[in-house]
């Protein structure tokens, strides 16, 4: 077993086709086929089912997909540590959900460290890619919501991804509209109220699975829905056509995108919990422990 082997395995499990995954990988059908027979062979166990409609995961198949994530994720980043040009240099990666404070302990950490020669990433994205990032190391820490709604889910996929969740807050329901919407001096408001206007909320798969979503009251039946993948595009949309979307209530003048909103408590409770992740197991860099203790400084609960 080699880690290309394992790198073939990943492609063709996510691809439409064996024929999509040979062509990503640059590597001919046949080689493909055959790479991934001799490993199953070394194996001992069938990690594709073959039909003619095509290839699908074994049960088997499925399980050390989980291990060859992490394997090959490791890998990588020894690659980008020691064999890239950029091998000096220091690295570091964040992955989180859609929060001010994270950034702000981002930049927090790089002001304070004073590093030389770095290369460090945030990723400001979707709950999953956040849980995947975190699971294969792509990132040290991950920054992540769920409530009530989603809460079982969330915490079986923590399980399941071996991961560490530390709580850093509670945060009440919130209903964002335009600063100028005939709602904008309401202290509080209920969802039936606004049910002439559309929710606007935050696309979180191509599946468009909402219990993956970072918004409360994701299991309320709204009659108006708009799905965004861009938070300028979200503010236009709301801007525009009277819409509101559900949030937390924190919102940070100091973010031009967010001046023009408002926020009102919602009657209908479904409180946020947000904290961070980890992976079990895993040694945390110099930065990674610097990047805690900032988000700790966040910490209510």
């Amino acid at each position: 077993m080699n880690i290309m082997q394992m790198k073939y395995v990943l492609e063709v499990a996510i691809a439409p086709s064996i024929r999509e995954a040979s062509t990503r990988l640059f590597i001919s059908q046949p080689a493909l086929s055959s790479s991934i027979r001799e490993l199953e062979e070394e194996l001992g166990i069938i990690i594709f089912d073959r039909s003619n409609k095509g290839i699908s995961l074994t049960d088997e198949g499925r399980e050390f997909v989980t291990y060859a994530q992490r394997v090959v994720g490791q890998y990588e980043i020894l690659e980008n540590r020691y064999l890239s040009k950029d091998h000096d240099r220091e690295i570091f990666s964040v992955s989180t959900q859609h929060y001010n404070f994270a950034i702000k302990a981002f930049t927090a950490v790089i002001k304070k460290n004073k590093p030389g020669k770095y290369r460090f990433s945030v990723h400001e994205t979707k709950t999953k890619e956040v849980l995947e990032d975190v699971r294969k190391l792509k990132s040290e820490v991950g920054i992540i919501s769920f409530s009530g709604a989603n809460e079982n889910l969330i915490k079986k996929l923590f399980k399941d991804y071996q991961l560490e969740f530390t709580p850093l807050m509670k945060r009440e329901t919130y209903a964002y509209v335009w600063k100028d919407h005939k709602f904008a001096g309401r202290k509080e408001i209920s969802l039936d109220e606004l049910k002439d206007y559309p929710c606007v909320s935050f696309n979180q798969s191509s599946e468009g699975n909402f219990y993956l979503t970072e918004e409360a009251l994701s299991d309320h039946e709204y009659d108006k829905m708009i799905i965004s993948d861009d938070r300028a595009t979200t503010m236009e949309i709301i801007a525009e056509l009277g819409g509101y979307s559900i949030g937390t209530g924190i919102l940070s003048w100091e973010d031009a995108i967010l001046q023009g909103l408002v926020s009102i408590k919602l009657k209908e409770e479904d409180p946020l919990i947000i904290g961070y992740i980890t992976a079990k197991g895993s040694v945390r860099s110099h930065y990674g422990k610097a990047y805690v203790e900032e988000l700790l400084k966040y910490k209510e609960l």
